[in-house]
């Protein structure tokens, strides 16, 4: 398998708070941004989405729970390798992200801190430590 492009796309309650959110936390705008769907592009091959509940509940019909029952419950982490990691913790203190864990260094070799969205997703903004 030859993987071209990521597309994660999130399940939110609330596209336009997600969005508003994810406009602050990212420092862009989307590139899409339609009733049902926002996107933005955050690397040349990497977009993350963002899908209310609603919307993907009527493709998944009764196949799976619906997704608002998760709502609140981390059920993904986004793993962002960033520049400057104190910048970023505190630029995600002002837009209302969740703390979760301070920075720290983690035995796995990289230096992270934890945030939650309001969806309870998980957001992470970490740096290598060598």
């Amino acid at each position: 398998m030859h993987i071209q492009f990521i597309h994660t796309i999130l399940y939110v309650a609330d596209q336009q708070l997600s969005t508003d959110f994810y406009t602050k936390l990212l420092r862009r705008n989307p590139e899409l941004n339609v009733l049902g769907m926002t996107e933005f592009l955050l690397a040349e091959n990497f977009k993350l989405g963002l899908m209310p509940n609603s919307g993907i509940a009527k493709i998944l019909a009764d196949k799976t729970p619906h997704p608002e029952s998760g709502t609140g419950i981390p059920r993904c982490e986004l793993y962002f390798y960033v520049e400057d990691i104190a910048f970023e913790f505190t630029s995600a203190l002002n837009t209302d992200a969740k703390l979760i864990s301070d920075i720290q260094d983690r035995t796995w070799g990289d230096k992270a801190c934890y945030f939650a969205d309001p969806d309870g997703h998980i957001i992470v903004f970490a740096e290598k430590l060598h």
